[in-house]
């Protein structure tokens, strides 16, 4: 029976990954910060007979990370998935450098820290999947979302290196690049997310505000991104990069036939409407509020 570890199962990617794994007969570990937030997966186990233990996880705390690994690391480790993470929205200047540091603690150093973890297991055994979910703005640079933005960016560069560096002892490491997903990320990201009308980047805040509106409307479930990771564990497909979404696949498909130059003049002091149409015309996505 092959196995996998899973950060952040609580809600969102995290809870949806660890449901399809564990239903296609996975020995799944799920982990996270709290377990007082593993009921709906405790009521799946029980309901539906799963394979799926719960273990408390915290990336941030090397101890936390060296107990789950000494309670996993016994009965195999096939495949790893780094989903643990948090997001906020501000222009850099308004932010305070704890928040910026936090966020590389999660969302960078804690897969480092994963996936330090479980190399040398991997290593020996000669084979094993490491699937780090970035998003789409580790391909694409988010105006409002500098910190975000550059943990995205850092766990892709490093995501790519090491698929190199272990090819050679049959270890296969797999990026995975949502859109707007339906989560409570953003609900969870309220406290890390400045929105401040006299601000003189105020029309930034309001239109990265929109461009999640947008994606909200799309509804796209974390089902959606766990049958993507799924497809990454399992299939033979010597494949990198997975761009989940349609919002996402167009705004990479928009980006790349823009040179950098005409990406950032889009960050001139332009109309709404004069915004909404480039917006339109380069990426496929309406911002403008229904009715």
């Amino acid at each position: 029976m092959p196995s996998i570890l899973i950060t952040g199962t609580s809600t969102g990617i995290g809870l949806a990954t660890s449901l399809r794994f564990a239903r296609a007969g996975y020995r799944t570990f799920a982990t996270m910060r709290d377990l007082a937030k593993a009921a709906p997966l405790r009521e799946a186990r029980e309901s539906e007979g799963l394979d799926l233990e719960l273990l408390r996880l915290d990336v941030t705390d090397p101890a936390s990370i060296a107990a789950a690994f000494a309670a996993v690391l016994p009965r195999g480790l096939d495949a790893l998935v780094n989903n643990a993470g948090w997001a906020g929205g501000a222009p850099l200047e308004l932010v305070d450098e704890d928040l910026h540091r936090g966020m590389f603690e999660a969302n960078y150093f804690g897969a480092i820290r994963m996936i330090q973890a479980a190399l040398p297991h991997m290593r020996e055994r000669r084979s094993g999947t490491i699937v780090n979910v970035t998003s789409i703005a580790g391909r694409v640079a988010m105006p409002n979302q500098v910190p975000y933005t550059a943990t995205k960016w850092a766990l892709e560069g490093a995501s790519e290196a090491l698929a190199h560096e272990v090819r050679r002892f049959g270890i296969r490491v797999r990026i995975i690049e949502p859109g707007v997903i339906m989560t409570s990320i953003f609900e969870n990201a309220k406290g890390q997310t400045i929105f401040d009308r006299s601000s003189p980047y105020v029309d930034l805040m309001r239109r990265n505000g929109k461009f999640y509106s947008a994606g909200h409307r799309a509804n796209q479930p974390p089902e959606l991104v766990a049958d993507a990771i799924f497809d990454a564990v399992e299939s033979d497909e010597d494949r990198l990069r997975y761009v989940v979404g349609a919002d996402a696949q167009s705004i990479l498909r928009g980006r790349t036939a823009m040179r950098d130059e005409e990406w950032v003049a889009m960050g001139d002091d332009l109309s709404d409407d004069a915004y909404n149409a480039e917006f339109r015309a380069r990426f496929g996505i309406d911002l403008r509020q229904p009715g």
